[in-house]
């Protein structure tokens, strides 16, 4: 697609918006229609104290409804879903949405493996502990809401840095016996999604549940996948007091990975494949059991048990990018693959229960739990697979490394909110936690006892402060402690690329928020805030020169860092501006970070020399990060175009400017174009539009040295998809 279209539809599509603006005046005239899309606009953008046992009084809150249709959700494109919450680091690993990939204020995107990722309350991570990673990523069409807690904060959630991501799924409508939702999307490079749901209620019986599966080519050659993924819902309300459900997810998919790039590959061509023979397989199923009641008027009880059962496999050809995978001469066959395997088995059960009470003039919300969770991931890595080019995890010679890791972890944890004055409360927290992990197996062929850290003992604490400066307005602020056990992946590599430090440690540290947040009438809505991390004893990779030259690298305790800057979101309501009344709207909205995030402590020894790491910059930290857009909103149509602007940023913690294999050195600055409209017609049907990379930037988010590269994974350059639905 040209230039020159582009162009046209850009024009199109501002034209729309004035012809849909002047048709929405014309029949304004005495009455007004408020339409179910702008009410829902009305809300606030902030979780409220209280959501069932939960508290959020005092922290730093977002809360993104995914149904708006302001966002492309058929391939859960993370820019535009999570635009308005400002900081959102985004590693555009593929252009399908089969994981979701954020980080912030300096925390790690791979899979969100430093966010506290939640699927109805119940966490989505493989292993919280031992392998966080969150392979596990529904299809955003069923999601209803989507509730975010920044940084430690998210105390009562568990320690991480990260914050708390919950994914609150749709439920059924309680008016409608059955109910039927359906949507059916092409695009470019031969996509498909089919996203199909239903739904009922019948007395005290409810459900839910869908089948989602998307298929493609990818952007790059060799690049193809085939995901799918299945939830089901079926709620009991015993009476008004109290209800259990049984939910089950699952989850698979198989994709092609086209392999990383050197710098002057990517310049030469960002969307050519170095491999062809690559390919990942992850497997998860969670079922799960909640149970609430109110015991009373003032007291709820809260108990969800759930499993996560899967595993992650993958075989590929692991070499650096400027090695070609093509036949061996001597073998007279393509060189074997190496295969890697994980079974996981985990078990959690969390209780919660929240309390409501006065003692004298101050009236208080007290919300206190405990969390067990039991984990054994079997890791079976280095195996030497077959010559072949299918996805084939057979074996010709046994693993290098099979472990079992096992974790059990005790929680307890309790936030009381204060309330002072009407206007003021205070929010103290705190959560004890007990972490022991054990392991035991063979690595490089050797069997041999290997003691993963053994037991840990740790208590956090965190304060949140709230007063409200007017009933639309809020003055906020929060300090928690934070803490991240180094992981699995730390103490066995399952690459040739890495080195790891034998004596790693675990890192600690905390965050503090301090803020303003509310909204004028429903004209104009902010959140502006400062915030701050400390992050010691930072794991991350230092670009090391070994024998011949050659790089490699090394996986340490880098340093401490101290991650500090600004968050704001604004959102202008122009219609509303001029007339409040009005049916439709067109909104203009920003969310900007700015993450000041360096080391304060740090040496790198090479050579004989020791060179200060102080004042580098945190890796996979972008500077800047900004995020603007128009959306049109009235009865049938919803559309947003959206800019995006993410500042350059470094992949290793030495601040590399770029090394042959492309796996460390500088990430460029990018700008990108988005675009995303849905229009509803005859009351149950709608048609969608969605272009991506609408100017078809060439760019890239990641460096990697390990899977699914190594060297720079080019992002999606310009893609489009068209779809149409049903909801009955």
């Amino acid at each position: 697609m040209s230039s020159f279209s582009i162009h046209k539809i850009l024009f199109l599509f501002v034209f729309f918006l004035v012809y849909q603006t002047a048709v929405a005046q014309k029949h304004l005239k005495d009455t007004v229609r408020l339409d179910s899309v702008v009410v829902q606009e009305n809300r606030l953008k902030h979780l409220p104290e209280i959501i069932g046992t939960n508290i959020f009084s005092g922290k730093k809150t977002f809360t993104i409804i995914p149904s708006e249709g302001k966002a492309n959700l058929t391939n859960n494109n993370a820019r535009m879903i999570f635009s308005t919450v400002p900081g959102v680091n985004v590693w555009d690993m593929d252009g399908a949405g089969l994981q979701l990939n954020i980080g912030t204020r300096g925390t790690d995107s791979h899979r969100s493996i430093e966010t506290n990722i939640r699927q109805n309350g119940y966490n989505t991570n493989s292993d919280m502990f031992g392998y966080p990673e969150d392979h596990y990523t529904p299809p955003m069409q069923a999601v209803q809401e989507i509730q975010i807690v920044r940084g430690a904060s998210a105390l009562q959630f568990g320690s991480q840095f990260g914050g708390m991501i919950n994914l609150k799924m749709k439920e059924a409508d309680p008016n409608k016996r059955f109910g039927f939702e359906s949507e059916q999307t092409v695009g470019s490079n031969k996509f498909f999604n089919s996203y199909n749901a239903i739904s009922g209620n019948e007395g005290k019986f409810s459900y839910y549940g869908y089948y989602s599966k998307r298929t493609g080519d990818g952007w790059r050659p060799d690049a193809a996948f085939d995901y799918q993924a299945y939830y089901a819902n079926l709620k009991y309300k015993f009476n008004e007091k109290g209800s259990i459900a049984f939910q089950f997810s699952r989850m698979d998919y198989r994709q092609q990975i086209a392999g990383g790039l050197t710098d002057a590959q990517f310049a030469q061509n960002n969307r050519q494949s170095t491999r062809f023979r690559n390919f990942f397989n992850p497997e998860i199923n969670i079922p799960s059991l909640l149970f609430n009641y109110d015991l009373g008027t003032r007291t709820k009880l809260e108990v969800i048990s759930h499993a996560l059962i899967g595993q992650r496999n993958s075989v590929q050809f692991i070499a650096n990018p400027n090695v070609p995978d093509t036949v061996n001469t001597a073998l007279k066959s393509y060189n074997p693959r190496q295969v890697d395997r994980d079974y996981y088995k985990g078990f959690t059960t969390e209780a919660r229960l929240q309390h409501v009470y006065q003692l004298g003039n101050v009236g208080g919300v007290l919300t206190a739990g405990v969390r067990y969770f039991n984990e054994t991931t079997n890791r079976k890595q280095k195996g030497t697979g077959t010559t072949g080019t299918d996805f084939d995890l057979s074996l010709v010679k046994d693993y290098g490394i099979d472990l079992d890791l096992h974790t059990t972890n005790y929680a307890v944890f309790a936030e009381n909110i204060f309330r002072v004055t009407p206007a003021l409360s205070v929010t103290p927290g705190f959560r004890y936690e007990i972490i022991k992990t054990d392991m035991n197996g063979v690595i490089s062929n050797r069997t041999f006892p290997v003691h993963y850290a053994g037991d840990r003992n740790f208590p956090l604490f965190g304060t949140g402060l709230q007063y409200k400066t007017s009933a639309n307005t809020q003055l906020y602020g929060n300090i928690s402690q934070a803490y991240r056990p180094y992981i699995y992946a730390n103490v066995t590599p399952a690459d040739q690329l890495s080195v790891i430090d034998p004596n790693i440690k675990d890192s600690r540290g905390y965050s503090a928020d301090l803020g303003y947040r509310g909204r004028i009438d429903h004209i104009f809505s902010y959140d502006i805030g400062l915030f701050y991390v400390r992050y010691n004893n930072r794991v991350g990779s230092l670009t090391m020169t070994g024998a011949n030259n050659s790089t490699y690298l090394y996986v340490t305790n880098v340093g401490d860092a101290v991650a500090k800057g600004v968050e704001a979101f604004t959102e202008l309501s122009l219609f509303r501006l001029f007339n409040s009344p009005s049916s439709s709207d067109l909104k203009l909205f920003n969310s900007l970070s700015y993450d000041r995030a360096r080391y304060v402590k740090g040496t790198l020894s090479q050579s004989g020399k020791n060179v200060s790491l102080v004042g580098n910059w945190a890796e996979g930290t972008p500077q800047w990060i900004n995020r603007t857009g128009l959306s049109y909103l009235n009865k049938h149509t919803t559309a947003t175009l959206q800019y995006s602007y993410v500042g350059k940023s470094f992949s290793d913690a030495n601040n590399t400017v770029a090394n042959p294999i492309g796996s460390s050195g500088i990430v460029p600055a990018y700008h990108l174009v988005d675009l995303a409209l849905n229009y509803n017609f005859l009351q149950h049907y709608h048609v969608n539009f969605n272009l991506n990379n609408a100017l078809n930037a060439k760019y890239f988010t990641r460096r990697i040295n390990m899977y699914p590269g190594p060297g720079i994974l080019p992002a999606d350059g310009r893609t489009f998809s068209l779809g149409v639905g049903v909801k009955l």
